[in-house]
This record gives structure tokens, C-alpha cells and sequence, in this order.
């Protein structure tokens, strides 16, 4: 019998000199958040900041699997750019074998959105900042 080889997500870090950003209200990022809640295959989101925490996603049981994985996949790229002097991660984006998440920091706000793999992210990075 031959073990079939388990295939490891791709990770994919972009990261480019990032200027001081302002600081833009959660209730600003939630809104666009709330919309792109109703796209076609989105999953669900995860907003944190230092004063709140926002979490809505589709099947609620795996709220902590995807809380774990935003965070994980936040703090490594942190620890990478720092360890490889690459600036700030201007945005991470976490494909498996049948979702993908994208992860990023708009000022004090750090975004996790999970959607199916067919999404294009960068219609939700473009309304993101749009924000």
C-alpha cells in the first residue's frame, strides 16, 4: 500500500515598505467587512483590535480553529519580515486544500476574511482599503 503524500497550504506573504497609516475606526472596517460578508463564497470573518473582537462566520463550530489560524498566520509573518528585515506584511494569504484566508492590518485593526478557494481576494483587499 503506498501513502499518498499530504499536501501543505501555500502561504504567501506580500510585503513592501508600508507608510504610517492612519488610524481607522473598527466601526469603518466592520461596515466593509458586513458587505463583503455577502459575496459569494465567503466564509466569515475575524476582526480584532486592541479593544474589541468581532467574529462571524458561516459554521460557528469552528470559530476556534479559525481564530487559532489567523492569529498563528499573523504573528509568523510578523516574525519573518522581522527575521528576514522585509519591511511590514502588507498582507498574507493562506490557501489549503479548499478555503483560503486572507489576513492584514489596517491601522490598529487586524483582518482575517475566509472565503473558498475560487474568491478573488484582491476585489476584497480593493474594498478593504477603500474603507
Amino acid at each position: 500500500m503506498v501513502k499518498k503524500k499530504k499536501s501543505l497550504p501555500e502561504v504567501t506573504a506580500v510585503t513592501e515598505p508600508v507608510a504610517v497609516e492612519e488610524t481607522i475606526p473598527a466601526k469603518d472596517v466592520r461596515a466593509s467587512l458586513e458587505e463583503i460578508k455577502t459575496y459569494n463564497g465567503i466564509i466569515g470573518y475575524i476582526l480584532r483590535n486592541s479593544t474589541s473582537a468581532a467574529i462571524d462566520l458561516k459554521d460557528p463550530t469552528k470559530i476556534i480553529d479559525y481564530a487559532i489560524l489567523s492569529s498563528s498566520a499573523l504573528e509568523a509573518s510578523e516574525k519573518l519580515c522581522e527575521l528576514f528585515d522585509l519591511g511590514e506584511a502588507k498582507n498574507i494569504n493562506v490557501e489549503g486544500k479548499d478555503i483560503k484566508m486572507l489576513s492584514l492590518v489596517i491601522g490598529e485593526n487586524r483582518i482575517s476574511v475566509f472565503m473558498e478557494k475560487n474568491v478573488d481576494y484582491e476585489k476584497i483587499l480593493t474594498k478593504l482599503h477603500s474603507s
